[in-house]
């Protein structure tokens, strides 16, 4: 499925949508999914030059697609900077094309936005970070408008609720949902 709209965040029912890549997309759609406001989390592929492609073709690195989740949220409830907050804060946003063991360009860190107020947002926050030295090297994390979102094959959305006791799962997402629930527990539903 494609995003119709993508260089538009607001729908006409003022909900607001963002596409981020920061690793496996079962991990952000796992986190996303917890927080209030957020009405719909969609793991799919951006960012590269191959129409439609498949799971596969993406783990191969050769489509430049990144696995991403595509947020839904209500602005008055959570908003566009608190969304990158917590994204910031469950990745690794130093390191090029690397999540953890997960390695190639399909796991960058990226926020494909989708029009220029989220851009100057993401922009503004990337750069206070790094002034603040909140991490030992620099962030990585790519800012890119959003031209296209391919929605991931069935069996990957809501990966975690229907796998959660398999081991990646357990290893990965489970830590970052810990980590969610410590650090953003009035956020969460």
């Amino acid at each position: 499925m494609i995003d119709q709209n993508p260089n538009q965040s607001r729908s006409l029912d003022g909900k607001e949508v963002t596409t981020l890549g920061g690793g496996c997309f079962w991990c952000l759609e796992a986190v996303f999914v917890e927080l209030r406001g957020v009405e719909k989390v969609e793991s799919g592929y951006s960012g590269g030059t191959v129409p439609n492609p498949s799971y596969e073709q993406v783990c191969s690195g050769a489509t430049g697609h990144a696995e991403v989740a595509q947020v839904t949220f209500n602005p008055n409830i959570i908003s566009f900077r608190e969304i990158l907050q917590i994204f910031f804060t469950i990745h690794d946003p130093t390191t090029l094309n690397r999540q953890g063991a997960d390695v190639g360009t399909q796991y960058r860190s990226v926020i494909f936005y989708h029009d220029e107020e989220q851009k100057n947002i993401a922009e503004e926050m990337i750069d206070g970070f790094n002034s603040a030295n909140i991490w030992p090297n620099p962030i990585v994390t790519e800012v890119a408008p959003l031209e296209v979102f391919y929605k991931a094959e069935d069996y990957h959305q809501e990966y975690y609720k229907y796998n959660s006791q398999q081991p990646y799962c357990q290893a990965v997402i489970t830590p970052k949902l810990a980590k969610l629930r410590k650090n953003f527990a009035k956020k969460l539903k």
